[in-house]
């Protein structure tokens, strides 16, 4: 088929098989789009907490783009302010995590997919 159409919520929440649904919750859905090479994931991370990890790619360029809600991102030594319609395109091998706001951050994260490329950080973002 030429195309699919899936909704996000729709996708199951990968956080609690891996002891995360404390922190955030997130939906894979290359398999469920039926991508070839695209990564399409969606998180929500929850009210005043910080994902527990960061983590970076050998290859994969991503885009992460802010859907509702505000906090901060982390990218290597950088700390920077987000808010919803924030695009920001990370570099293959920078280190990179979230932390939400009072009303939670919401985001997409997009890039090309390349199979077993990707290394958790963690407890690296830590104050």
């Amino acid at each position: 088929m030429s195309h699919t159409i899936i909704n996000l919520d729709d996708v199951e929440d990968q956080a609690p098989k891996h002891g995360f649904e404390e922190f955030h919750q997130a939906r894979f859905a290359q398999e469920a789009l039926e991508a070839e090479r695209t990564g399409v994931s969606f998180f929500r991370v929850h009210p005043n907490k910080r994902q527990p990890f960061g983590h970076r790619h050998d290859e994969a360029e991503e885009v992460y783009v802010i859907l509702a809600g505000s906090g901060r991102i982390k990218l290597d030594d950088h700390v920077h302010d987000v808010k919803p319609r924030d695009a920001i395109r990370i570099s293959p091998g920078t280190t990179r995590s979230l932390e939400a706001g009072p009303d939670g951050l919401e985001y997409v994260a997009v890039g090309q997919h390349h199979p077993g490329d990707g290394e958790l950080v963690p407890g690296w973002w830590s104050d």
